[in-house]
């Protein structure tokens, strides 16, 4: 619908976001800067999602295996970023280095350091004031329409926990009517346990997710089995090698165990570090035994297996589901957009591999003006059609279906085309791209060292990070002009 000159007359919708992580807030501040007006529903008692560090875990369910998980973060205490805050920041809000006490100015800082910078996200364009914290979104369905509309709105029910305190009997439950959802819970919101194990059940020593790891203080003298050498697995066990007897890591492909950082992983700690293939099978007095026929005595086994999508609140009438084990969520048209139900309902955040919060950004721009009417999506079919193209495409070209939502491993170009060619974002600077790439091959050669190695940066890297480095003034004087604009 135009007017005049041929602009989109804009709607203005009322949305509601599920989730105050990195792709909620992400969310949040698009949809304001388009003129929507939005509702943020975060369960914990601050924003940051993931990377709100929680030092409680769920003693009752270690292993992660009821959905929802009662303790959302999954951060351990000495977790480090593996990119470089280069790259890990909004397009016009860059992760600087800032001073001040707490403050980690480190190009891999540790984990508080990105939460602070989206708490300062938050305060400079205004975000909390559309923030509900310490809600949790129990149902999201279609509400009923009347006889005098045919526009789909969604009505979302949830529960305050007033005080902020665990107990939901003096909890606040309420549901409201939103024309638009987005759910921007993330892909690390439910562990996800291996299937091709035997004996979990009857294993009567510890067991537990790496979504319940926070320090290695309570495996002191233990023999430790971290199943899963990813990047948290190698984290943990370099962090269990302090206090551990022994730690064994069981590498579930050979790729995961012939890698250049494995191999001085083993030379630096042979002491304590061991490595093995994958678990075959756990045995009640303790044997843990490896695919290739040998076996330890282990106190511990920590799974290190990655997370399923879970969105236990959605109610869609089957609309969209979670399939493959967990590794798919579908249909979903460019990973964002339900072609049944769009574009009222949206996810973002579901992408893994793809750099962030960058990538959220541009999601968050297209739902947004797609919510308007500034941009419009293809028919319902159209979009159908398309998920299954990229489908068969993927198969064919011998993509496992787990990597369904991997975009950067898999079709990296698709990524950095994907502002340019849905909501004309600002594209990535070649500079950036290219010490994504060093980044990348420097962790792969050594996992213990690479975030605070100084040199390896090519010409083309050290004269884009001066020019990234100089808009600390500029960026200080745009946040106090935004701050009055919001």
């Amino acid at each position: 619908m135009a007017i005049g000159d041929g602009e989109p007359v804009l709607q203005f919708k009322s949305v509601c976001v599920v989730g105050g992580g990195m792709a909620g807030l992400a969310v949040a501040r698009e949809l304001r800067r388009e003129g929507h007006t939005v509702t943020v529903m975060e369960q914990s008692g601050d924003v940051g999602g993931q990377w709100l560090y929680d030092r409680r875990t769920d003693v009752e369910d270690p292993m992660g295996a009821v959905a929802p998980v009662r303790v959302p973060s999954s951060i351990y205490a000495c977790l480090r970023l593996i990119s470089p805050r280069e790259v890990m920041g909004c397009s016009d809000f860059q992760f600087l280095p800032r001073e001040g006490a707490g403050r980690d100015p480190r190009r891999y800082p540790g984990h508080r350091e990105l939460h602070c910078y989206l708490r300062d996200f938050c305060h400079v364009f205004g975000i909390m004031e559309t923030v509900r914290l310490n809600t949790r979104v129990l149902r999201v369905a279609p509400a009923a329409m009347s006889m005098s509309t045919t526009t789909r709105r969604w009505a979302v029910r949830s529960v305050r926990r007033l005080g902020g305190t665990e107990d939901d009997d003096g909890a606040l439950e309420d549901e409201e009517v939103f024309d638009a959802v987005v759910v921007a819970t993330g892909n690390y919101a439910q562990p996800m346990l291996p299937n091709d194990i035997q004996g979990m059940d009857e294993w009567r020593r510890r067991q537990l997710h790496s979504h319940s790891y926070r320090t290695p203080e309570p495996f002191h003298g233990e023999a430790v089995v971290v199943v899963g050498c990813g990047a948290s697995g190698k984290d943990i066990a370099l962090d269990l090698g302090r206090v551990a007897r022994e730690a064994h890591l069981a590498a579930s492909s050979e790729a995961e165990a012939t890698t250049p950082a494995m191999s001085r992983m083993l030379a630096n700690h042979g002491d304590v570090l061991r490595l093995h293939p994958r678990v075959r099978q756990l045995r009640a007095d303790g044997q843990v035994e490896f695919a290739d026929g040998s076996s330890v005595v282990a106190d511990t086994v920590i799974y290190c297996t990655g997370y399923a999508y879970s969105f236990p609140f959605l109610d869609t009438g089957g609309a969209v589901t979670v399939s493959d084990g967990g590794y798919v969520v579908g249909p979903l048209f460019e990973h964002v957009f339900t072609p049944s139900l769009a574009p009222s309902l949206s996810f973002v955040g579901v992408p893994r591999k793809v750099l962030i919060p960058w990538f959220f950004e541009v999601q968050a721009r297209w739902v947004a003006q797609v919510l308007s009417g500034r941009h419009a999506l293809p028919s319902e079919e159209q979009m159908l059609r398309s998920v299954e193209e990229q489908l068969r495409a993927r198969e064919a070209a011998g993509v496992p279906r787990k990597h369904t939502h991997n975009i950067a491993s898999v079709e990296p170009r698709d990524m950095y085309e994907f502002g340019g060619k849905y909501c004309d974002f600002t594209p990535t600077e070649e500079w950036k791209k290219e010490l994504i790439l060093s980044s990348n091959a420097s962790m792969d050669d050594d996992v213990e060292t690479f975030r605070n190695r100084a040199d390896g940066d090519s010409e083309n890297v050290r004269k884009g990070r001066q020019g990234w480095l100089g808009g600390l003034v500029a960026q200080a004087q745009e946040e106090t002009a935004v701050k009055t604009e919001f």
